[in-house]
């Protein structure tokens, strides 16, 4: 399949309705559209956002679950040359006021509810919104509940039906590819979220480029329930799928009997997931009741050993991703065509178009290949961090190469493997250790189900190796960890410290993610 001609997503909805217009494109929640009912819908809710006084430039913010709204707002915002604000739909009231606030968005579409989250009180917690929010001019509720000063989704819903077309396509007209579409926000464990700017263009050309390398064929069924508001959701399967003129089949929210049973009946060909669906959707009893014959590929990231065995009993042409929400979802995904042992213990070759260099971590020179170092990028990588002209200068080396902070591999083959964060690097003896080499050997053991490593502070040593082991039933012991370790590692690389606890004692953020700077206290705890 051909890379489509359009460049803008006003455009490529167009493309795609001219020439696979009677195609499934969207599912979720009740709803079905083909491509030209998806152009159709889209184009009338642009309308009912001009109607709203939304204008080029403005940025509508969505929170919500992953409904077929979601989509249709995105998609509609970007077509009249708005700016589509992700938010992070486990977001406090302070996270709120930092994400809308900052993002300048002027229209807010909203579920009253979304699982534990009454987002309604969590909105009239942030009043005055004049004084705290001074760019929102209009929020939507979609469900039952209601606000004061808000608006129905049935209200809105076909609000700009004295739009003409003329009207929308003289706004469709003024964007271009290098308009920016989306505004994301990176999820910091410390610091508040940067505001990711991402163009038209790149989400079309590089999504496509990830589509061919997980090998998304025109007509496949691409379940979807990670959450919409990631980069791996709006923008990697998203446009992945559309630009191959492929079927998004939403989940409202994660849940396992839910998925398998989606799966089946809407006999879905492609999965984005990340590892613990996959793992539980694996070890789920209604898996082996149900016809799950119809996945053929997938995108995720996992240990080799999960990857091997996702490969054998689940998903054959599984495929490794590596990227940030700042390189446009992904920058380097391994080939569904590869053998399985390259796709289980590499993530591939950059992207097309897409640039990867490795850097000493101390010099910053550029080492030959194969080596270890600093992972650097260019390409499809974010025109500027919204709002923050020094952190985006700090992004950026002096040849225009991204700065990740991330630590990988590549090998004589040219192949990728990703080895860690940066700042997780720790020195013992005064020698580096990557984290992630002893956390893979930790996970080979059957009694691990998953490992973190640290630096723990040692008079002697500067740092110790320590390891945090979410065991299987039954436990192992620290002599088997240490003993295991000890065949594979050198010994300053097997940790001298081992800690034991549940999935519900991990520190994570907002988004899900570790917070690998607070695992250090599980340690004072034990």
């Amino acid at each position: 399949m051909e890379m489509p001609k359009s460049r803008t997503i006003g455009a490529l909805l167009d493309e795609l309705a001219a020439e696979h217009g009677a195609r499934a494109a969207l599912v979720g929640d009740g709803q079905r559209y083909t491509y030209a009912q998806l152009r159709d819908r889209v184009r009338g809710i642009a309308k009912d956002l001009i109607a709203q006084g939304v204008r080029p430039g403005d940025s509508v913010g969505i929170l919500m679950g992953n409904r077929p709204e979601w989509i249709l707002v995105c998609l509609a915002t970007t077509v009249i040359g708005g700016v589509m604000v992700g938010i992070n739909t486990w977001s406090t009231a302070r996270e709120l006021e930092h994400l809308i606030g900052h993002s300048d968005t002027v229209l807010l579409l909203t579920e009253d509810r979304f699982l534990k989250y009454d987002y309604l009180e969590l909105l009239n917690a942030l009043r005055p919104w004049p004084e705290r929010l001074p760019k929102l001019r209009r929020v939507v509720v979609h469900g039952a509940g209601s606000i004061e000063g808000g608006m129905p989704y049935s209200a809105f819903d076909g609000s700009g039906a004295h739009i003409t077309d003329a009207e929308l396509d003289a706004y469709a007209a003024q964007v271009t590819p290098e308009s920016v579409g989306y505004l994301l926000y990176t999820s910091g464990s410390t610091a508040l979220p940067k505001g990711v700017m991402l163009q038209h263009y790149g989400l079309i050309e590089n999504m496509f480029g990830i589509g061919s390398r997980i090998g998304i064929r025109a007509g496949d069924r691409v379940w979807l329930a990670v959450s919409l508001f990631w980069g791996l959701g709006c923008e990697n399967a998203l446009f992945a799928t559309m630009t191959r003129a492929g079927c998004v089949v939403l989940q409202h929210s994660y849940e396992t009997a839910e998925a398998v049973r989606l799966i089946e009946a809407e006999r879905c060909n492609v999965i984005y997931a990340t590892p613990n669906m996959m793992q539980a959707m694996t070890d789920h009893p209604d898996a082996a009741t149900r016809d799950l014959s119809s996945i053929r590929t997938g995108a995720t990231y996992a240990t080799p050993e999960r990857m091997r065995q996702l490969i054998a009993t689940f998903i054959p042409d599984l495929v490794q991703i590596y990227g940030l929400t700042e390189s446009y979802g992904n920058c380097v995904v391994g080939d569904c065509k590869d053998p399985v042992d390259i796709r289980a213990t590499t993530i591939g070759r950059p992207l097309p178009k897409t640039e990867v260099r490795l850097h000493d971590p101390e010099t910053g020179a550029i080492l030959p290949l194969p080596a270890t170092g600093e992972v650097r990028i260019r390409g499809y990588v974010t025109c500027c961090y919204y709002k923050d002209p020094e952190r985006t200068a700090e992004a950026f080396d002096q040849d225009g190469f991204f700065l990740t902070g991330d630590l990988g591999t590549i090998d004589a083959n040219g192949l990728f493997s990703f080895r860690g964060r940066l700042k997780e690097m720790l020195k013992t003896g005064g020698i580096n250790v990557a984290p992630a080499e002893v956390e893979g050997v930790l996970l080979t053991h059957p009694g691990v189900d998953q490992a973190y490593v640290v630096g723990l502070p040692d008079a002697a040593r500067g740092e110790i190796v320590a390891a945090v082991i979410v065991p299987h039933d039954p436990a192992p012991s620290v002599a088997e960890l240490e003993a295991h370790c000890r065949e594979v590692l050198s010994t300053f690389k097997v940790p001298r410290r081992f800690v034991f606890v549940g999935w519900d004692k991990l520190p994570l953020t907002v988004t899900g993610k570790l917070q690998k700077n607070q695992l250090h206290r599980l340690f004072t705890t034990s």
